[in-house]
């Protein structure tokens, strides 16, 4: 088996692979809110390209947590569907005052040199630091 890094290694290459050619297909970036929020846009014309990006990331999280002994890990914490759905509504509000999420700055933006994405990723990587920080310090959801 692999070391763990290897997997990161292979995960963070395939993903700026994967951002270039959409970037390159589409003429867009791939950021997910921006994706997934534009597709419900009324002036919209492009809707079947991120119906197909985003079935792929479900089907992709999906086949993970199936084949995968590592995903495992997740469930452990026995936190409830409702936990989830309510951590997905919060990262949606931050990428909408953000403008824009992880992938949208952290991989493109940062990748293309703009300072808003720069600044927006270091921002991103310090509260998340910070978060864990504090839910380490006080046993938040431990």
């Amino acid at each position: 088996m692999p070391a763990a890094w290897l997997f990161g290694l292979l995960g963070g290459i395939l993903i700026g692979v994967a951002s270039v050619i959409a970037f390159a297909a589409t003429g867009k970036i791939p950021g997910i809110s921006g994706v997934f929020g534009r597709l419900f846009a009324p002036e919209t014309q492009d809707r079947p390209w991120r119906i197909i990006f985003l079935a792929g990331l479900v089907a992709g999280a999906g086949i993970t947590f199936i084949l995968s002994s590592h995903a495992a890990e997740f469930q452990k914490g026995g936190r409830s569907l409702i936990f989830f759905a309510m951590a997905g509504v919060l990262v949606g509000l931050g990428t909408r005052i953000g403008g824009g999420c992880t992938s949208g700055h952290g991989v493109c933006g940062v990748g293309q040199g703009s300072k808003d994405s720069i600044a927006a990723t270091i921002t991103f990587v310090f509260f998340g630091m910070l978060t864990v920080w504090v839910m380490k310090q006080f046993a938040i959801f431990a």
